[in-house]
């Protein structure tokens, strides 16, 4: 990959290459519902790309720089960007920017080869809610087995070709730069992606202390195919869940507690779907008092694709209804085993009188 692209004469603030930009893309394509997006890079840590949606969604996808089989950042190359000259803390380590999504993942697919296999992206449409030992034939690997849904091999094809790409930024002022290679012998491309200076994010911070439910699903069709069995036309998500002592001390004749329930309420009608206390579904399951919260399905339903690529899925919500979902992505190591990188979404609940 060296030979095939060499250094740029202008000094570079970052320098990033990486064989297959396959897992690179994806972990952007889980976030791509926005084309404003802002791009942050950090020495140590990585890149971290962030997107919104009417001042209620924000989504942020985690690329570390491990994911990386170079990754080259030049502190003494930074420069404060126009618009952070006069903050009073300007990081040393860091720098940040907008770019439009869309035309950087266009980009990384320019050969056709960034892209999910079609077999694995479309497999997952297609499941219904089914309990964990009610699967389907095309889900069960050999003998009737269900195959491992945390094996990064059913996202991505095994046998197609890749596309290599070379990442430089020289700082602020200065396009980003991607050059793209499909096979060492074949064509090479090179696309600068002009950036602009940074606006304000929306900040939702989590309050871990006052954290009233947490859910760490086994895997993450289990809330995955939940999403996908509601009718597009719904309106809102009701997310509702007791304390495990609540639920099991329901007295005889008086309707019990669900657990945790995921309901979705349209035009239509609404759906219902109830988890049961079963670590083979929560791996993880505290609620600390009786939640009840709803948010609109339009912002929801953004996470689908950032779920179609995870293996597990962290679902928390804070005491004011603030909903956090954390999907962790395995990456493979540029030398060899696997990483873990996840995708966020934090989202505001409904007021009370729109949700009811």
């Amino acid at each position: 990959m060296s030979q095939m692209m060499s250094q740029p004469k202008e000094l570079q603030l970052l320098t990033a290459s990486v064989h297959d930009v396959r897992y690179f893309a994806s972990l952007l394509r889980g976030i791509g519902f926005s084309n404003r997006a802002s791009m942050r890079f950090t020495a140590d840590s990585g890149i971290t790309v962030t997107v919104e949606e009417a001042r209620t969604l924000l989504a942020t996808s985690y690329i570390y720089a491990d994911h990386f089989d170079e990754w080259a950042f030049d502190v003494d190359n930074l420069q404060a960007a126009p618009s952070q000259l006069s903050a009073p803390d300007i990081d040393r380590h860091a720098t940040s920017f907008e770019i439009p999504l869309n035309t950087l993942l266009e980009c990384l697919n320019i050969f056709g080869t960034a892209n999910m296999s079609s077999s694995s992206s479309t497999g997952s449409k297609h499941k219904r809610w089914r309990r964990a030992d009610d699967a389907s034939d095309d889900e069960r690997g050999d003998e009737g087995r269900r195959p491992n849904v945390n094996r990064i091999d059913q996202h991505f094809g095994g046998n197609e070709k890749r596309t290599s790409m070379r990442l430089t930024y020289a700082g602020p002022g200065h396009a980003l730069t991607l050059v793209l290679a499909e096979d060492s012998s074949g064509p090479t491309t090179t696309c600068e992606i002009s950036t602009f200076d940074s606006e304000p994010n929306l900040e939702l911070p989590f309050d871990a202390e006052q954290t009233a439910l947490k859910i760490i699903f086994k895997s993450s069709f289990w809330l995955r195919d939940a999403l996908s069995e509601l009718d597009p036309s719904c309106e809102k998500i009701t997310l509702i869940a007791n304390p495990v002592a609540d639920v099991q001390s329901a007295q005889r004749g008086v309707p019990a507690k669900p657990l945790f329930r995921i309901q979705g309420t349209g035009a239509f009608g609404s759906t219902e779907m109830d988890y049961p206390n079963d670590r083979e579904v929560l791996e993880t399951f505290e609620c600390s008092r009786s939640v009840i919260f709803s948010y609109r399905f339009a912002h929801i339903s953004r996470t689908l694709r950032a779920l179609q690529n995870s293996t597990k899925t962290s679902l928390r919500l804070e005491q004011e209804g603030l909903l956090s979902l954390q999907f962790l992505v395995p990456v493979p190591r540029p030398r060899g085993g696997m990483s873990d990188s996840f995708i966020e979404f934090r989202c505001l609940a409904l007021d009370d009188d729109v949700a009811q």
